[in-house]
Formats: C-alpha cells, sequence, structure tokens
C-alpha cells in the first residue's frame, strides 16, 4: 500500500513552478555592485592610510635624530618659544612626534607623569584614532567580500537547480551559465580579499614603526623638558635668594 502526502498549494506541474529568474539576475548584479563597491572602497581606505601614516612618520632615521638634536638645543637654552616654532615649520608641522613636543610644550608647568599620560592621550585620540577607523573598514571588507562570493555561489546553483527544475531536458549549455556565476563570484570575493589582507598587514606594520619612532623621540625629548624644568626651577630659586 503506498501513502501520498499533498500540502496545500503544493508545486505539482512545471507550470506552478515560480519564474525567479528576474530575482536571481538582480542578485546578481547587486553582488556584482556591491564587490565593486568593496574593492574600489577598499583601495582608498589603503591609500589613504598609508600617506597619513607616511605623512605622521619621519622620512628616516637621520631626520629623526636631527629633530631631536633641535628641540634639545633649544630646550637646553630653556628656549620654549623657539622649539615650538620648530615643530611649527612647513616640513614637520603635519609628523606626529612634533605635533606632541607642542603639547608637551604647553604642558611644560606640569609634572612630567602627568605629561606622559596627556601625551598619550593626545596620541590614541589625534592620530590613532584615525588609524584605527580605516583598519576597521579594510577588515570589514575583507570579511564581507569572501561572503559575497558565497552567497553570490548560492544565488548561481539556485539559478542552475531552477533550471534542472524547469526543464525536461537538461542541457549541460543550460547550466554553464549559472555555475561559472557561482565560481567567478567566488573567485572574485577572494581576489579582493587576500590583496587588502596582504595590504592591512603591511599597513599594521607601518604603523607600529610609527609608534616606536614617536616613543623613542619623546622619550629624548621629555627628558630634556624635565632637565630644562629642574635648570627654571633652580634659576628661580637663585632669583628668590638675590632678591632676598
Amino acid at each position: 500500500m503506498e501513502f501520498q502526502l499533498s500540502f496545500p498549494g503544493q508545486l505539482t506541474t512545471l507550470a506552478d513552478i515560480p519564474d525567479i529568474a528576474p530575482i536571481l539576475n538582480f542578485l546578481g548584479y547587486a553582488i556584482y555592485a556591491a564587490m565593486a563597491i568593496a574593492f574600489v572602497y577598499g583601495v582608498y581606505c589603503i591609500i589613504v592610510l598609508m600617506r597619513r601614516v607616511a605623512q605622521k612618520s619621519f622620512p628616516g632615521r637621520e631626520s629623526a635624530e636631527q629633530f631631536v638634536d633641535d628641540i634639545g638645543g633649544q630646550l637646553e637654552s630653556s628656549n620654549f618659544e623657539g622649539a615650538t616654532e620648530v615643530c611649527d615649520s612647513p616640513e614637520l608641522w603635519a609628523r606626529a612626534a612634533p605635533q606632541l613636543v607642542i603639547v608637551a610644550i604647553e604642558n611644560r608647568n606640569k609634572p612630567v607623569r602627568k605629561i606622559r599620560q596627556i601625551l598619550s592621550n593626545c596620541y590614541e585620540r589625534e592620530i590613532v584614532s584615525e588609524f584605527d577607523t580605516r583598519l576597521a573598514w579594510l577588515n570589514t571588507i575583507v570579511k564581507s567580500a569572501p561572503m559575497l562570493g558565497l552567497l553570490g555561489t548560492v544565488v548561481g546553483m539556485i539559478g542552475a537547480f531552477s533550471e534542472i527544475a524547469g526543464a525536461t531536458n537538461v542541457e549541460p549549455s543550460l547550466l554553464a551559465g549559472d555555475i561559472s556565476f557561482a565560481l567567478l563570484t567566488t573567485a572574485c570575493g577572494l581576489s579582493i580579499a587576500i590583496p587588502i589582507v596582504v595590504m592591512t598587514n603591511f599597513a599594521n606594520v607601518r604603523i607600529s614603526r610609527l609608534q616606536d619612532s614617536v616613543d623613542e623621540v619623546m622619550g629624548v625629548v621629555l627628558d630634556d623638558l624635565e632637565a630644562a624644568q629642574v635648570r627654571a626651577g633652580l634659576d628661580s630659586g637663585r632669583k628668590t635668594k638675590d632678591q632676598a
């Protein structure tokens, strides 16, 4: 004895199968458009990020050492305005270390421990936050591009099975377009994600080098600033004794 289950609205003939080809075509165009936007914006973020890191960094170690020597000479003579002018020069004003030196000089009447805390907060707020924003978008693109490719694979396979369900004699040519779309979107997603992963890691290395350079420069500058504070305190004490 055979039992046959039937459900309300069950599709019993090929004519009852809805035509989802327009929906799949729309999804195909949407996936390609999303991948193109992800690729273009990812390249844009990489370019902007690398330019900003280069802008905040010294061209080389020699230029960083020269800057430290210039600031040290100004602080040794307690010429704080001269040190600020050095940092405001056209070739230095956009770099991270000179910006932090200006903040340190503006807060020179505070203890060095407090100045270090202020500089750390300023660096995180003014410099690192911009890098983090770009890196967050790049990580989103890296994760989204393969997922878009997977979505294209699913859409392509749905289209292929729809062709099988709607044809009495299945020919390979009917399935080739949907299967090629499924594979192509997967390849495009990986082709977008892999280079951006490499470039993002390279950018992270550059950011780490910038952090090390800033720490090294500011360590020396703060030592010179602390010595200038001591000298200023001694001079103030001598003047008080002379007046007495």
